[in-house]
């Protein structure tokens, strides 16, 4: 019966969730979520992640033979470190070497982007509305902004572990400084925080950004917001699609809620797309917050 389950972790910043899924089904027999407690540091972080397995095995009767995880940041394939995740203390840390030796089984880990993006492509909106496509570029517009590639059902790591990281694609040569060390990045430009920014510059006051959504119709500031993540996403995701050539493109994160990607965001990228016409597709995901456990639990789905 181990051997029929799948077993995956999503690590996050504030909250750690753990998923049990029979492998032919899908059909979710445990799910938990416990927090991070990020503040007690890395070596704390691993514990919690053995607390929270624990519970599963005893929920279940059973026991994983491999554990996935979705991990904010990076696996630096050739030192083991993780690397760019936004929990700082993660940084620099041998986290896979550490999980294995505190759990006692292999561990296969991906980035939190990676995870989204085979959550949606396995049982969300690619399953449901495109079944036949290939090529996935999952999309996180956030706090931050990052991307996950799956091709042929399969997450595309890259060789230096950052395959689909086009939130640091210079996208303002003069715009603002982004902590990676480069100047007007996508992650810079429409992140969440950055178009708050964007519109506090216009009007002089600050409004979170669904409450800038609201006022799009009536407060011309609002507009001009909202026109600017158009213009710079179809030109930010287009350095993709021109690379890639995804059959479709999901949008997750808060930013992703906004309609005016959907309605207007094909339009924009047909102006810098090498072709004459998009014909792929911009979907809203379907798994909500469920995307990154999900797609941990993929990982170890052969």
């Amino acid at each position: 019966m181990s051997q029929e389950l799948i077993w995956g972790v999503d690590l996050g910043g504030s909250k750690i969730e753990c998923a049990v899924l029979k492998h032919d089904t899908l059909e979710v027999l445990f799910r938990e979520r416990i927090s991070t407690e990020s503040e007690g540091g890395a070596t704390h972080i691993v514990s919690r992640i053995a607390t929270i397995l624990e519970n599963a095995k005893q929920a279940t009767g059973h026991s994983p033979k491999v554990l996935g995880i979705g991990s904010p940041g990076t696996l630096d394939v050739s030192l083991g470190l993780l690397k760019n995740s936004n929990t700082i203390c993660l940084n620099g840390f041998p986290l896979k070497v550490e999980l294995e030796a505190a759990i006692g089984i292999p561990v296969r880990i991906a980035n939190d982007a990676n995870c989204f993006a085979l959550a949606e492509t396995t049982l969300g909106v690619v399953y449901e509305q495109c079944p036949n496509a290939k090529v996935i570029f999952g999309v996180i517009l956030g706090t931050g902004v990052g991307g996950g590639l799956v091709v042929n059902g399969k997450v595309l790591n890259g060789l230096h572990g950052i395959c689909g990281e086009w939130g640091h694609i210079e996208l303002d040569p003069l715009g603002e400084d982004c902590y990676c060390g480069k100047k007007g990045c996508v992650e810079q430009v429409i992140s969440g925080p950055a178009l708050e920014r964007y519109y506090t510059r216009l009007s002089g006051s600050h409004l979170p950004l669904h409450e800038i959504a609201l006022r799009e119709s009536y407060d011309e500031h609002a507009a001009a917001t909202v026109n600017h993540l158009v213009e710079m996403f179809g030109k930010g995701i287009c350095k993709v699609i021109n690379v890639l050539d995804p059959d479709a493109i999901v949008i997750g994160g808060g930013v992703g809620n906004l309609k005016a990607l959907y309605e207007d965001g094909p339009a924009e990228i047909e102006k810098h797309i090498f072709n004459h016409a998009f014909h792929g597709k911009l979907l809203k995901p379907g798994l909500g917050d469920s995307a990154g456990v999900f797609g941990a639990a993929m990982l170890v789905r052969d």
